[in-house]
């Protein structure tokens, strides 16, 4: 059986920065209010017209494709992981397949979120150790901008997320120890509407009950979307902050214990943890709890905000970019999101 090693990977955020005081011309917030609870000064958001989920995905492909020493054409497979898709179907997996000129191949779309990246690694090394595939491009792209409510409102949602895309390739190995070790994957659902957008979904009402935010009766044909959902907020994502904290620190390290214990190592053998770019507060509350020292842990939401399934990539590829990932390191990947979701993958680089 073979292991897998990541090849090449690369990453592309737009080039249109929003501060935290621009967004002060939208909504009733600061710079102080902002940071002091999320971390974040500035986030990228991608141009309204003519910039994608799957174009940003384009652009992080290519240079991990470049970098994996292969080719468009060579790619074999495609796993995708977003939780803003250009389409409500079909997935962004086809759209990349189409827009990078590649074969026939199969395409995998994946919906967990800021889990999605942790989840399709996992996929991609099943596939890779089984030798069914030897070039998988796994991608987690978002653009979240185009659907969040810029008001005093949804302030608490809006000012943590970014756009972005993130990129890499998986293939086989023969290095003994080398490349992926291991991956873990977990979801409990008993919470899933404390982070969630309603709409589209016709069944909210099952799960939310009296909680469920109102709309008119709508006849048979009509759109359940209505001025009523847009001026009341329910048309937009929602998220019990306090909960995802208290539920995300906990889990966190749970999973990166769950991966160092099967692997028989410690978390004094970490060389970098690559945690999801949820909020830098978790961050380093996780590394507190771990022990770890600040340059094993790597965090750049103060940049980019919260590109959820994008999140891991990007702050993968920019740590190795600046030479904080070398060969034989051990490194950590680990998330957390809605759901509840969440995962981790350990690596000898």
């Amino acid at each position: 059986m073979f292991q897998s090693k990541i090849a090449g990977l690369g990453y592309y955020v737009p080039k249109n920065v929003y501060t935290n005081n621009d967004l002060t011309r939208f909504m009733e917030t600061s710079d102080e209010w902002i940071q002091e609870r999320t971390g974040i000064k500035e986030r990228r958001y991608a141009n309204r017209i003519g910039e994608t989920t799957t174009s940003m995905a384009v652009e992080a492909s290519k240079i991990a494709i470049e970098r994996a020493n292969t080719t468009a054409e060579e790619i074999d497979f495609i796993i995708f992981a977003t939780l803003s898709p250009d389409y409500y179907f079909p997935g962004c997996g086809v759209l990349l397949q189409r827009e990078m000129g590649m074969k026939e191949i199969g395409a995998l779309d994946v919906r967990n979120q800021c889990s999605g990246f942790i989840y399709a690694l996992s996929i991609a090394d099943q596939f890779i150790k089984t030798g069914m595939y030897k070039n998988i491009l796994v991608v987690g792209s978002e653009k979240h901008s185009f659907a969040l409510d810029f008001s005093t409102r949804g302030r608490a949602v809006s000012v943590i997320f970014g756009d972005g895309a993130g990129a890499v390739v998986l293939q086989p190995s023969t290095e003994e120890g080398k490349g992926i070790l291991s991956t873990h994957l977990h979801s409990d659902g008993a919470e899933a509407e404390k982070l969630a957008m309603y709409y589209p979904g016709a069944s909210a009402g099952y799960y939310l009950g009296d909680a469920m935010p109102k709309w008119p009766d709508v006849e048979l044909g009509e759109m359940l979307m209505t001025k009523e959902m847009l001026d009341d907020g329910s048309a937009f994502p929602y998220m019990d902050g306090q909960a995802v904290f208290k539920k995300a620190v906990v889990k966190f390290p749970e999973v990166i214990g769950e991966a160092l214990a099967q692997n028989k190592l410690k978390t004094t053998d970490i060389d970098m943890l690559i945690p999801h770019q949820a909020n830098l507060r978790i961050s380093q509350f996780v590394q507190k709890t771990l022990g770890l020292t600040d340059d094993k842990v790597f965090n750049n939401i103060q940049k980019y905000g919260n590109t959820t399934a994008a999140s891991v990539p990007i702050a993968l590829c920019e740590a190795w970019e600046a030479g904080k990932i070398k060969d034989g390191d051990l490194v950590c990947l680990a998330a957390f999101g809605a759901g509840f979701t969440w995962g981790s993958a350990l690596i000898r680089w």
